[in-house]
């Protein structure tokens, strides 16, 4: 009995838990990220930068000139110079004099940034302002080398990132909320979980503090003092619910031929046929020579053959699963690759045998 007792705790204490904060499932409308993109020159190469490239020579004149260097554009023939993109993200609350990270990417044809310096570039944002400023030193995670009309290559050495490369130079005004209200948006339409949302704010700072619009967005009363405003937002991101149960569903990537699917994913009783027909076709090529007194002419002929091979399809009896482990257990028995598992789950879903939302990528 004893045994059974300690069983029994151990399976309860080893579910998992189903509770989740508020910040893992929402986010506060206007608090959000902002992309930048510059463009820039990279210098310092071990010949590895763009090789004739216009594009490359006439910023690098621009750059001379701004330095009180005349140069002709058609004149440089630089190869460790390269045209780079320049692109950031600006986190919310950012301000003047802070840090971000960048990344730079190869514009032209350049081998490799390895070993290359950003000069400094400017950091637009959507509305065509500059909100940063950007230079540093890359770092490439790769490595390649060359010689004797051989090389190798690892990683990829066309991106290179800065670590705190860009200075915000503006920040972006993040409102925290609206008058008396903010709005928490949830991160996927649900209403269940709206609704239970709506709950557990009313449960912690009282009836009518939350109000559910829709399936996605919560209004919620807040203080209007702004260091009171941050507490409160502080308490209500840690609130703990359990949104619900989430949808069964398989992903499909149709270039990758790769397969996602959630533990809810079930399996009703169904029959699959799995053949493959593979067709074959070869060409020899041989050569006609004719007698020395013949006066012919040598010719070239091919001869084609074709081969056409099909697999025995069996007729097998998938039973009804009701766990991931069973699902996966099912469709492996039948032999099919990835390629074959995007046709066989697209007629599963058709014909109501897979009790999940199919999305295909």
């Amino acid at each position: 009995m004893t045994r059974l007792v300690f069983a029994l705790l151990f399976a309860l204490l080893a579910q998992p838990a189903l509770a989740q904060r508020v910040k893992d499932i929402a986010t506060i409308d206007g608090v959000r990220p902002n992309p930048l993109i510059g463009y820039g020159i990279v210098v310092g190469l071990d010949g590895t930068g763009d090789s004739s490239l216009d594009l490359t020579n006439q910023s690098l004149a621009t750059m001379l000139g701004q330095l009180g260097l005349q140069q002709d554009a058609r004149s440089i023939k630089s190869k460790n110079v390269a045209a780079v993109t320049v692109t950031a993200v600006l986190p919310p609350f950012a301000r003047p004099g802070q840090q971000i990270d960048v990344t730079v990417s190869s514009l032209g044809n350049a081998k490799s940034l390895r070993g290359g310096t950003l000069l400094m570039s400017p950091l637009k944002g959507a509305d065509g302002q500059v909100y940063a400023l950007a230079q540093g030193n890359l770092l490439v995670g790769g490595a390649g080398a060359s010689g004797g009309g051989s090389s190798t290559q690892v990683n990829h050495l066309s991106v290179g990132r800065v670590p705190s490369g860009a200075t915000v130079e503006r920040s972006v005004p993040t409102p925290l909320g609206q008058g008396d209200f903010v709005h928490l948006e949830l991160k996927e339409t649900d209403f269940t979980t709206a609704a239970r949302l709506m709950e557990a704010v009313n449960r912690a700072f009282g009836d009518g503090s939350a109000i559910a619009l829709n399936g996605r967005l919560i209004r919620v009363s807040a203080p209007a003092d702004p260091g009171r405003r941050v507490m409160f937002l502080s308490r209500l991101e840690n609130l703990s619910l359990d949104p619900g149960t989430p949808t069964p569903r398989v992903i499909v990537n149709a270039r990758t031929g790769s397969v996602v699917m959630n533990q809810l994913v079930t399996l009703e009783k169904c029959a699959i046929a799995h053949g493959n027909l593979t067709v074959t076709v070869s060409a020899d090529t041989a050569v006609s020579q004719p007698n020395p007194l013949a006066g012919g002419e040598t010719v070239v002929t091919q001869a084609a053959d074709v081969q056409i091979k099909s697999d025995k399809g069996e007729l097998m009896v998938l039973p009804a699963s009701a766990s991931l482990n069973d699902v996966v257990k099912a469709l492996n028995a039948i032999g099919a690759t990835p390629q074959d598992l995007l046709a066989i789950l697209q007629a599963m879903k058709s014909s109501g045998a897979l009790k999940a939302e199919l999305e295909v990528i």
